[in-house]
């Protein structure tokens, strides 16, 4: 057993308590009223906030969002070739295209900065080196290891999902990057809330207020509440958080983010944005290669593919919201009006929920812990209204032998 005590019925995800117990799907694209702070019926009966806003997003005027753009281009660029703009950057076909149209389109003088992946794939790495060669000034940040992997080992069993220390560095360290270098302009690509299905209270705005990030995207619980934990399961203690720095698992203090003036925008805000357009876009120009194969649990071969451990971010969703990584790819590629929910269905039914099988004991070696652990904390955030027992008697702690023990109640259908 590893240090940690994983067999606690402990959550600190907020999310969960939230869900609607009658589970429903948007009978325009395959998404369903389990994706958190998702609305449902607000234009159309039956339709999901993340379609009300993709047929939003075609009455918006892109060429008056565009000349926003260039204004604020013009109020941030510099004249002597110093760095005006900073884009977390992981060398992927979206923050690819982000930092190449700031630089060879809106002549910015862009500095990316990457916080590394837990496990770099070999295509990620090819990727990140790649565009770095295409001529951007980078600053590659990993963080602690020992700590990373301890936070990384409360936040599966806490949070559900592993990933949740990566995300706070991949937030985070441009607004300390932006204070070290006194640097106020921050791109980020993507706004995840009203493209995805989430929240709309930001749509239009071209950012979001940092008080908000709890709540929005880390599941209502932020760095602190894992090292309160750590603490009290002696993961860690307090001479081993001295030395380290925690500094990018938070923000800075508010006092250095007024004085630098940091002014975070979503690239999506100013254009319209379409994944599968961003990498036509990042392959022809930044260097970027998909996989050979499709990623596991979906379809497609060119997001997030940088990471060994990207897939069980995905997979615990599926423990918790009964939809995985296809129900997300294809939802949104219909509103795009690449595919129709016929075709989205079939690839749900076939792809959905796939176990991520090929970095599986990376992902145990990573967090020390067995099989049994793992098994017990996805069980632990199955929501008893979406999943049902089998009725197959247990058979072991591999993948086959688990999935045979439980079923979803419901799943999209034509």
């Amino acid at each position: 057993m590893s240090k940690i005590i994983k067999v606690s019925d402990d959550t600190f995800d907020k999310q969960l308590d939230k869900l609607p117990k009658k589970v429903e799907f948007c009978n325009n694209c395959v998404i369903s009223n389990q994706r958190p702070r998702i609305m449902w019926n607000q234009k159309k009966e039956g339709q999901c906030s993340a379609c009300d806003y993709a047929e939003e997003k075609k009455t918006i005027d892109w060429e008056k969002r565009e000349q926003e753009l260039q204004e604020l281009c013009d109020s941030y660029r510099s004249k002597d070739g110093s760095w005006d703009v900073i884009v977390p950057s992981s060398g992927g076909k979206d923050s690819g295209m982000v930092a190449h149209k700031l630089k060879y389109k809106y002549n910015m003088h862009p500095l990316t900065i990457t916080w590394a992946p837990f496990i770099y794939t070999d295509i990620g790495w090819q990727n990140f080196i790649a565009m770095k060669d295409k001529g951007f000034d980078n600053i590659l940040i990993h963080p602690d290891g020992q700590l990373h992997r301890k936070l990384a080992l409360l936040a599966f069993d806490l949070h559900g999902d592993g990933w949740d220390p990566f995300a706070y560095g991949q937030n985070y360290l441009a607004w300390h990057l932006s204070v070290k270098f006194n640097i106020p302009l921050i791109f980020f690509g993507e706004n995840a809330e009203p493209e995805y299905g989430g929240d709309l209270t930001n749509k239009d705005n071209p950012s979001t207020p940092m008080d908000e990030w709890d709540d929005v995207f880390y599941k209502g619980s932020g760095v602190h509440k894992l090292i309160e934990a750590g603490l009290k399961r002696n993961i860690f203690n307090s001479a081993d958080l001295k030395k380290t720095s925690l500094d990018f698992y938070r923000p800075p203090n508010k006092e250095d983010i007024q004085r630098v003036g940091c002014d975070m925008r979503w690239w999506s805000y100013y254009e319209n944005w379409v994944p599968q357009w961003n990498y036509y876009y990042a392959a022809e120009n930044t260097g970027f290669v998909a996989n050979d194969d499709r990623s596991e649990g979906t379809y497609q071969k060119y997001g997030s593919i940088d990471d060994k451990l990207d897939g069980f971010h995905w997979w615990m969703a599926y423990m918790k919201f009964g939809i995985c990584r296809t129900t997300y790819d294809s939802a949104h590629e219909i509103r795009d009006g690449h595919i129709n929910r016929d075709e989205a269905v079939a690839l749900v039914h076939k792809y959905d929920g796939e176990f991520p099988a090929k970095y599986w004991k990376d992902f145990l070696e990573y967090l020390d812990i067995t099989d049994k652990e793992f098994w017990y904390v996805a069980d632990k955030y199955r929501s008893s209204h979406i999943w049902q027992p089998s009725g197959v008697k247990f058979g072991g702690y591999s993948p086959e032998a688990q999935y045979k023990l439980w079923k979803l109640r419901y799943q999209v259908d034509y």
